[in-house]
């Protein structure tokens, strides 16, 4: 009985998180402030505007972007964000009015394991295949030696900050420095509006400090930096390439849209000509979007994060990967195997490529660390975009998405998943580049701002966690949910009550409902959960998962990584999966996630000589 209320209440739980997407009730956005795009940027009406805005509507500047004739205002006290955008569009000299969304990282739990700079060092002198903690043959290593260092590029990590004292970058030169500033003098030595932004720019505190007070922009930037050379081995070579670090989200992980864009006109304006962007959200800004049709003209190379939510971005988009602007690269994630990671979002005609995503070992402002994600996958492509640049200056972003995506190793898995349907490949990358034909020129774009409804943007996090997602509402400090949306769950939740209850005491045991028969086994295998490493054995395997025996305590629901060897001993494969049911906490069954066509048919082979379980 008591399997069967956890299975109620989990339910209950995701029905009212998808009513909660599906209907758009959740909304999430600063309180009190609105983001507005002028007709006429410069010219009367512009400034009839802007005086009536302060004298007339009650708004304060909070920021402006006077070239694109964008506007950051504080809204009346007590005013309803709804409210104030729609006064705004309906002021004949505004374009456009929209909320100030919340844009959160792209990952998946938590640190699942932590090392110091001197247990990295050993694992990596133990094994001369080790390499970012993927078994997946992305080419890295054996792409150093053929690259012809041309120039350096700049890489902008728009993110949480970074800890550049870590010796991967304290010892290697691989941050960008302000070549017009002078460090510490309190004077804009370069005129362009930030002051002592010696390395970068901190738009929370709007100071030159980026204490990466969360950890994921350091693990971020060790991916990209770990593409271009060795981060495990000191001592360590020295960069060929700079980090650009741009903290807009907090410790926490959450960030502003004014801030994300401040960043993006930031690092172009600096000479980024690769922007990373290990974030993102489901709402629709229009001035972000114009943000990054900035950085196609400019020529830079947009990589952005596909998203964990499981989704399909072809029917529920994620920003910014899913904006059409031709230098955006939009990333989802795989495992080891090749195959996709559970949660990572896919889009036929909007996700462009795959790159590895799952258990991810980087850089962590106190050693190093495992994360997994689209946020961890994004900079893989971020950094053989940097290999890129140093290669062919030249290269323009729309022709590095091109290369990049005919590149790829075709991967069954990602048919119909990913544009490309394929996975990158660094070494076949940079050799089609040397090769490549690169023009002065590109195709003009400009962006089309589309009529969208407030109500129905929802602002989901980028990670997925609805807890969150909630905990930042508008009530809060980050935008959120209405006392409305409340009520229409709990009205949803009751009626569908009956339905639930009935499939609750029908399916009591998840064992009773197996879609693949099971085969008897005897193996050992080794369990990876969090940042504990277990020896256990499997009774029973199928197609769809494993019985895994084990005496130490296994959470349902909790995800847990195998390494399986076959019953005769020979072989072995890596794969992932989820707690479903336990027996007496010795006994679990383990469903698999995703798996790769040639998995399958590794444990079909197994199962012929296997006796089938009753």
């Amino acid at each position: 009985m008591e399997r069967v209320l956890i299975k109620l209440f989990i339910y209950l739980f995701l029905f009212l998180s998808f009513s909660s997407y599906a209907h758009g009730q959740v909304r999430r956005y600063v309180p009190g402030e609105v983001i507005v795009k002028l007709k006429n940027k410069t010219g009367v009406s512009g400034q009839s505007f802007l005086g009536k805005a302060t004298s007339q509507k009650g708004l304060r500047v909070r920021g402006a972007f006077k070239r694109m004739g964008i506007y950051h205002f504080a809204i009346k006290e007590n005013q309803k964000v709804e409210d104030a955008v729609e006064e705004m569009k309906a002021d004949p000299d505004v374009e456009y009015a929209e909320p100030n969304y919340i844009f959160s990282k792209a990952t998946v739990g938590n640190v699942t394991q932590s090392f110091s700079v001197l247990e990295v060092s050993a694992m990596a002198s133990a094994s001369s295949e080790y390499y970012m903690a993927t078994g997946a043959p992305i080419q890295v290593t054996n792409t150093w030696a053929s690259i012809v260092h041309n120039s350096v590029p700049i890489v902008a990590v728009i993110d949480t900050g970074l800890n550049m004292n870590h010796p991967v970058f304290s010892t290697t030169d691989a941050v960008w420095q302000n070549p017009g500033e002078i460090p510490g003098n309190g004077i804009d030595d370069d005129g362009n509006g930030f002051v002592d932004d010696v390395n970068g720019w901190n738009f929370i505190t709007n100071s030159g400090v980026m204490l990466d007070d969360d950890g994921h922009g350091t693990h971020v930037s060790g991916i990209i930096l770990g593409v271009t050379q060795d981060i495990y081995t000191p001592p360590y070579p020295s960069a060929k390439m700079r980090i650009m670090p741009l903290k807009f989200l907090d410790g926490e992980g959450y960030g502003k849209t004014s801030d994300a864009i401040k960043a993006i006109y930031y690092a172009v304006n600096n000479g980024a000509t690769v922007l990373n962007n290990s974030w993102g959200g489901n709402s629709y800004s229009a001035a972000l979007h114009e943000a990054i049709s900035y950085t196609y003209d400019a020529g830079a190379i947009f990589v952005a994060a596909a998203g964990n939510n499981g989704a399909n971005n072809d029917s529920s988009p994620m920003y910014p990967a899913s904006f059409a602007v031709p230098n955006i690269i939009s990333v989802a994630a795989t495992t080891d195997t090749d195959a996709l990671a559970y949660f990572s979002n896919y889009g036929h005609s909007s996700v462009h490529l795959a790159s590895p995503g799952v258990f991810i070992l980087s850089t962590l402002p106190s050693g190093y660390g495992s994360m997994s994600g689209t946020s961890m996958a994004t900079p893989f492509v971020s950094g053989l975009a940097a290999l890129m640049k140093t290669e062919r200056p030249n290269l323009l972003g729309y022709q590095a998405k091109q290369l990049i995506m005919g590149n790829t190793d075709s991967i069954s898995g990602l048919n119909s998943k990913v544009v490309s349907e394929g996975r990158m490949d660094v070494y076949n990358t940079i050799q089609a580049t040397k090769l490549a034909n690169i023009s002065g020129s590109q195709p003009p774009y400009k962006y089309t701002n589309a009529d969208r409804n407030l109500s129905s943007s929802i602002a989901a996090s980028g990670c997925g966690v609805v807890s969150k997602m909630i905990s930042k509402g508008q009530g809060g400090p980050g935008g959120g949910s209405t006392p409305e949306s409340w009520s229409i769950f709990i009205l949803l939740a009751l009626l569908a009550l009956p339905i639930i209850v009935y499939n609750a005491l029908r399916q009591k045991n998840p064992k009773d409902k197996r879609q693949h028969e099971r085969f008897k086994i005897n193996s050992e295998v080794k369990v990876k959960v969090g940042d504990r490493e277990l020896i256990g054995s499997i009774s029973t395997i199928s197609l769809g998962g494993v019985q895994l025996n084990t005496n130490a305590m296994l959470e349902s629901g909790g995800i847990v990584s195998m390494v399986i060897r076959s019953p005769d001993g020979a072989e072995q494969i890596a794969i992932e999966g989820r707690v479903v049911w336990s027996e007496a906490q010795k006994a679990y069954g383990v469903q698999f996630a995703q798996t790769s066509q040639a998995i399958h048919e590794r444990i079909a082979t197994w199962t012929k000589s296997l006796v089938k379980a009753s």
